[in-house]
């Protein structure tokens, strides 16, 4: 752990933007369908075969998988290491490791250096969650200087 940091660990940072937009638009999709599906006649839900109605529970699952993918990312500094999760994979970096992060203007989420040359993608720090979002920068960079 950097020595000296005045945040305490463990510490996580999450998008907040997208966990509200993933809840939201997912409950007003679950919503919106269940509306047309009991606004047709049962004449019309008939027509629809085993099949068609297996295809739409699986896009359904689809799309509710990738909005629980988006709003399960973060970032957990601990005393030992700092924790990137991204979507399904989670990433472990001992601190010697991360070398720096970084959100330019415009950027989606951000990145971390690697001492190895590489960088990875951050979403648990998402761009358009504004100032929350380079707060959680700066504190990230602050841990990563001590």
């Amino acid at each position: 752990m950097p020595a000296g940091s005045d945040l305490e660990l463990p510490r996580t940072w999450r998008p907040l933007g997208v966990r509200l937009a993933a809840g939201f638009f997912g409950g007003v999709l679950v919503l919106l369908c269940l509306f047309a599906w009991f606004g047709f006649d049962e004449s019309i839900r008939d027509r629809f075969t085993l099949f068609q109605r297996g295809t739409i529970l699986v896009l359904g699952l689809m799309a509710g998988s990738l909005g629980h993918a988006l709003a399960r990312s973060r970032v957990t500094a601990t005393a030992d290491r700092l924790v990137v999760v991204n979507g399904y994979r989670k990433r472990e970096f001992e601190w010697p490791a991360a070398v720096a992060v970084r959100l330019p203007p415009g950027a989606p989420w951000a990145t971390l250096d690697l001492s190895d040359g590489t960088s990875v993608p951050v979403m648990g720090i998402q761009g358009s969650d504004g100032d929350r979002a380079r707060v959680a920068v700066r504190e990230l960079r602050a841990l990563l200087d001590r």
